[in-house]
């Protein structure tokens, strides 16, 4: 059974779909992936080992439910912004498919959890391909050129989404961001709950824990803007050390602005 976190960013993902006004490829393909099985059950159990066997944070439905989230609030407001994705500037695609090769990269990016954390963007990418495969086909039916770019996109997404390695589209650098963009309490809040004595690592858990808020809109000079609330200083770790190089590693870097704040202290600018 789903959880209300699950269920309530399942509503926010596909009413943001909907509200984008494109053909309706875009919003079978969410409802299609959110609704699908085998999606379900290995989130489920890249989370479980995530959480229980390598005492991390969280890596399983909520959080490639807010990936998708927040890699679609971006890509609209570089859309909004009149800024091409790189397919459209290819000429081999829409934006809306774009926006599908991103959603379907969000929703698997952290599969290969389920075997490991090292080297679990690889082991993602060759588990969503059967994945994307079937389920890019009940969007784009015999169209086999379309599929197959939406479905390498997707994996490019999948496979640079640590940020140490080189990325080239603008789509993959999008999805790069949304990932560290969730670094909220919240993700922390199960391995925290769970640990019986400090382990490496551990600093992940407690800089999330003092996330409060990461609230994407558009910038003020550039047309994304991230703003992160920190109840303490110790937030700064997933900040700097996280968000920052995969900023640093992505191709939207140059539309991005960044802020962070303690509360009640003064407002960072990073970029």
């Amino acid at each position: 059974m789903r959880s209300q976190k699950e269920l309530a960013l399942d509503t926010k993902i596909m009413d943001t779909l909907k509200g984008m006004n494109l053909s309706g490829k875009a919003y079978a393909a969410g409802k299609g992936i959110i609704q699908d099985e085998e999606v379900q059950a290995i989130q489920e159990y890249a989370n479980t080992v995530s959480i229980k066997r390598l005492n991390y944070n969280d890596h399983g439905p909520v959080h490639m439910r807010t990936v998708a989230l927040n890699a679609l609030i971006m890509l609209g407001l570089l859309r909004d912004a009149k800024i091409p994705t790189s397919l459209e500037r290819e000429e081999s695609g829409s934006f809306e498919d774009s926006l599908i090769a991103v959603l379907m990269a969000a929703f698997l990016h952290d599969i290969g959890m389920s075997v490991g954390r090292q080297d679990h963007e690889l082991h993602s990418a060759y588990i969503a391909c059967p994945i994307l495969d079937r389920l890019l086909h009940t969007v784009y039916g015999e169209d086999l050129q379309k599929r197959l770019i939406v479905r390498s996109l997707a994996l490019e997404g999948i496979s640079g989404h640590m940020g140490n390695r080189i990325i080239h589209s603008l789509e993959a650098g999008i999805l790069l961001v949304a990932d560290g963009c969730d670094m909220t309490k919240g993700r922390a809040r199960i391995p925290m709950a769970l640990a019986e004595a400090p382990r490496v690592g551990d600093i992940h858990k407690y800089s999330a824990n003092s996330i409060e808020e990461v609230h994407i809109s558009q910038g003020i000079e550039q047309p994304i803007g991230i703003d992160i609330l920190m109840s303490s200083e110790v937030g700064l770790f997933q900040v700097e050390e996280v968000l920052l190089g995969k900023i640093a590693a992505s191709t939207a870097k140059k539309y991005i602005e960044l802020y962070a704040r303690v509360l009640r202290g003064d407002t960072k600018r990073y970029l």
